[in-house]
């Protein structure tokens, strides 16, 4: 071999890697996602936020990932096809929020890792071993324990202390829906409020079991977290308006949708995480290795048109301590 044809000959090895390297670099990566309501404006955010974040670490969608995404608007049967439909797709990721699209997808696939959001008692559910060690395929972000429930009680007695009786709804097909129930049961008796579960099945039952709970005076409602929380969130606050029954949320978009008041996490930032869980996943972590997270910043809001609609002073103290106040 003479020596320019050997130079040239070392020079195309050298670029082997970099060619190898600029190939990986284009590679689509596939990214599920699957989330337990419609595809609104409040889930188009949530995505929207983990989009940005996949942007700021380097991913470009289109070029080098895609996302899958599959929205479910109430029914459990539409939920596992949709978690079936994305295993079929062999993504390298999904990202799943909220009990009611773990379960389906760990029913599906032991293989394909998963992060969750939105998510309560993720131990408790069976989704991992342990919040330090997952253990399995998912890995993710809790929203809170369940004893915010009782501090929701706490808040809904302080903005209407005349209040004797609360209807809880609840989804009782997941574990959430069970923990946060017994948690506001076990304050009621301490703050001398009766407690009424209403199971979200569909919308003829929310609507009949609170016209009969308004019936009679000083009542209240509490909405649990739960994907049906969301699909049904339009009905619960109009009918807590028609009834003037101050009612407390989990998320400040009920309050911004003309609920009453909200206390619970930050999920925007959920998802912001969730992006950085995916990152590390395509980059070759393992989501057995990866903790579980908890949520670290709680919001409270308060919508003093709709307290006017109904009546009710917000103590000072309260709105103190809000750190949104809606007029």
């Amino acid at each position: 071999m003479r020596r320019r044809e050997f130079i040239k000959f070392l020079g195309g090895v050298a670029a082997w890697p970099l060619r190898a390297h600029a190939q990986q670099a284009d590679q689509v990566r596939r990214i599920g996602m699957l989330f337990p309501f419609s595809a609104n404006d409040q889930s188009k955010a949530r995505l929207a936020a983990f989009q940005h974040v996949l942007q700021q670490l380097g991913w470009i969608e289109g070029r080098n990932f895609q996302i899958d995404a599959r929205w479910y608007a109430g029914n459990t049967d539409d939920n596992r096809k949709n978690a079936a439909e994305l295993v079929a797709l062999a993504p390298e990721v999904i990202v799943a929020s909220g009990s009611a699209t773990v379960g389906p997808l760990l029913q599906a696939t032991r293989t394909i890792p998963i992060v969750f959001t939105v998510v309560p008692d993720p131990v408790g559910a069976g989704y991992v071993e342990s919040l330090a060690r997952p253990g399995g395929n998912a890995t993710g972000f809790t929203t809170f324990e369940y004893g915010i429930a009782a501090k929701w009680l706490e808040l809904l007695k302080q903005i209407a202390p005349r209040l004797t009786r609360v209807a809880v709804l609840r989804d009782p097909s997941i574990s959430a829906g069970t923990g946060q129930w017994g948690a506001i049961q076990s304050v009621a008796p301490s703050l001398g409020v009766e407690v009424r579960p209403v199971n979200m099945s569909d919308a003829h039952e929310i609507e009949r079991a609170i016209g009969t709970f308004a019936r009679s005076s000083n009542g209240g409602l509490i909405l649990t977290g739960s994907g049906l929380a969301l699909v049904h969130r339009y009905l619960i606050i109009t009918l807590a308006a028609r009834y003037k029954l101050p009612a407390v949320y989990y998320e400040r978009y009920f309050v911004t949708a003309g609920g009453l008041m909200s206390y619970g996490p930050d999920f925007l930032d959920q998802y912001r995480k969730a992006a950085g869980y995916v990152d590390r996943i395509l980059k070759g972590e393992k989501p057995a290795d990866m903790p579980v997270q908890a949520a670290t910043k709680y919001e409270l809001i308060i919508n003093l048109k709709t307290a006017k609609a109904l009546d009710l002073t917000i103590p000072q103290s309260l709105l103190a301590t809000a750190d949104e106040v809606i007029e």
